[in-house]
């Protein structure tokens, strides 16, 4: 199988990431999506039923989501691989799926045999792939409009199956279906208007027939939003916006942002689906968006049957350091705290905790010790005058960005990614034109001045007890190029923790200790999440990561691998 001659993979290739003035726009490309196909008859004929979505998590032989299961716990209880053999984990192959853009997506595996593999990459890439024999089955590109506008690289983060379709966001802010056994689209439905600075780069999920995606183009000005599609038809059920009414003045909300840019998760108990809300816009202007402009910077739930919100907490109210909560919550049931046990839903921000809230009422029941060093937190950001720049820690980035965290049920802690670089920023008045960035000020990277206090690290990979708040140990994360730590984790039934660096570290850790236990290396970045199934038809467990750099904040080379580690039973 040649990849040089896959018409999907050069329509990929053909689309161009231009950098322009704060921001990227895709030119070129197909005018129409492609389809090629190579072995679809290796890809048989069995439906994903809503019983093997609901037991994902629990099947070793599956990761049949974005976040491993629907409380986007992103563990395996595959047991092969243990603390005690892990350094014998050795690379099995590694596949070039040809495109070199955005390496940022999870694949997801169905079980099967052979079993098979969903994997997404920028720009609007996917393939199924044969992961015993690292081969493509079929290739698929979507052809997006000319001129789409973006804040932060051609990102798409990973696909959803049911039934016998794959599903996939698009950057002008859709979601398309294909048939799952041949490639081919069967529809395409657009949920906002990319020209008003909509787009979409996460996975989508899928419950009982409805597909659940979100909005970005929090830069833009929008009004951020849930969106519920028919996963048969692609008919709209819902769509509810993010921004109470009553909780904005005058007419701050029409460009309140407020956006949901990542998977949402599911609670199947209560019928709800938390998300993360992201930064109010503009971003550092506070003076043309009066209050605390909640719920941004905060996490909602919200009704599966009708989007209706039911809770809301925020985080960093009124914020103008673009602190978003962006990461997917995780949702962890009967923990034990001070008040008695209670489902929680776990809430890594930007602003450098995390909060575990009670899943019934959004009531914050532990706020965690810091993850990264917090350096002039929650001072006034300064109105353009380089001469008053105040260096910040966390900056933009965070704290954690959209990097998805990972609880591991052996050790019962939730692991985190906390950027900790210092940023200058500064705000200024800007009118509001549809389709432009509307940032509201700017942020130097890094900053023109260094703070003291500053302890030279870019990121800390750390434990934190859900129970209690307790960060149990914390990594720090050197880079002398400074880059970030981009990716999120991946956890397992024996007690391993696996995540990649900017430096080109795969790192599998003892999720008890934080010890490192083994680590591979690659020549360019790991800007992608992990993932882990067990095939019975080798008698062999698998990780996966993709390995390759992301565009935005200097995260290094591109890459276009998809690498796959493995070690027999």
């Amino acid at each position: 199988m040649a990849l040089r001659n896959d018409r999907a993979v050069q329509a990929a290739r053909d689309i161009e990431l231009k950098e322009i003035e704060d921001g990227y726009t895709l030119v070129g490309g197909p005018e129409d999506s492609v389809t090629e196909q190579h072995d679809i008859g290796r890809i048989q004929n069995d439906d994903v039923t809503q019983e093997m979505l609901s037991n994902s998590g629990d099947d070793p032989e599956a990761w049949l989501m974005y976040g491993g299961n629907y409380e986007q716990h992103r563990a395996t209880t595959a047991d092969v691989i243990t603390p005690e053999n892990v350094g014998d984990l050795e690379l099995e192959y590694e596949l070039s799926v040809g495109t070199g853009s955005s390496m940022e997506g999870t694949p997801i595996v169905v079980p099967g045999d052979p079993p098979i593999m969903y994997q997404t990459n920028g720009p609007n890439h996917i393939k199924a792939i044969d992961p015993r024999a690292g081969e493509v089955l079929w290739s698929y590109t979507y052809a997006p409009p000319i001129g789409v506008e973006l804040c932060c690289d051609d990102n798409n983060r990973g696909a959803a199956v049911y039934g016998d379709k794959v599903y996939m966001t698009t950057l002008d802010s859709g979601v398309v279906a294909l048939d799952r056994y041949s490639g081919e689209e069967v529809w395409y439905t657009s949920t906002a208007d990319h020209e008003e600075g909509y787009s979409a780069t996460w996975a989508p999920v899928i419950r009982d027939g409805t597909i659940y995606t979100g909005s970005a183009g929090g830069e833009y000005g929008v009004v951020g939003f849930m969106a519920a599609v028919d996963a048969e038809s692609g008919e709209i059920q819902w769509q509810s916006e993010t921004l109470p009414e009553d909780e904005w003045i005058g007419a701050s909300r029409e460009h309140g942002c407020g956006t949901t840019w990542m998977t949402p998760t599911i609670d199947e108990e209560r019928d709800v689906l938390y998300t993360a809300v992201a930064n109010p816009g503009p971003d550092f202007d506070g003076t043309v968006r009066p209050g605390p402009n909640f719920p941004t910077c905060g996490t909602i739930a919200m009704d599966l049957e009708n989007g209706e919100m039911q809770w809301g907490y925020q985080g960093s109210p009124h914020d103008v350091w673009d602190y978003d909560a962006i990461a997917p919550r995780v949702l962890l049931r009967d923990v034990t705290g001070a008040d008695g046990q209670r489902d929680i839903v776990v809430g890594s921000d930007k602003a450098g905790w995390v909060f575990l809230l009670d899943a019934d009422s959004g009531r914050l029941r532990e706020r965690s010790q810091e993850i990264c060093q917090h350096i002039n937190m929650w001072r006034m950001i300064p109105h353009i005058s380089e001469d008053e720049r105040v260096p910040f820690v966390p900056g933009a980035p965070g704290g954690n960005d959209w990097q998805p965290p990972s609880y591991n049920p052996a050790t019962e802690l939730v692991y985190v990614i906390h950027q900790n670089f210092p940023q200058d920023l500064y705000w200024r008045y800007e009118e509001f034109s549809e389709g432009d960035p509307y940032w509201g000020g700017g942020l130097d990277d890094p900053a023109s001045e260094m703070p003291d206090e500053w302890n030279g690290n870019m990121t800390a990979f750390a434990a934190v007890d859900p129970a209690t708040g307790e960060r149990v140990w914390r990594d720090w994360i050197e880079s002398e190029e400074r880059r970030y730590m981009w990716g999120g984790s991946l956890s397992t039934a024996t007690g391993l923790v696996f995540n990649g660096t900017q430096n080109g570290n795969l790192i599998a850790y003892d999720g008890e200790t934080g010890e490192r236990l083994w680590q591979y290396g690659f020549d360019v970045p790991i800007s992608a999440s992990p993932m882990s199934w067990y095939d019975p038809g080798t008698e062999r467990q698998y990780v996966a990561v993709q390995v390759g750099g992301s565009g935005w904040l200097r995260q290094g080379p591109r890459g276009d691998t998809l690498a796959v580690f493995s070690m027999s039973g």
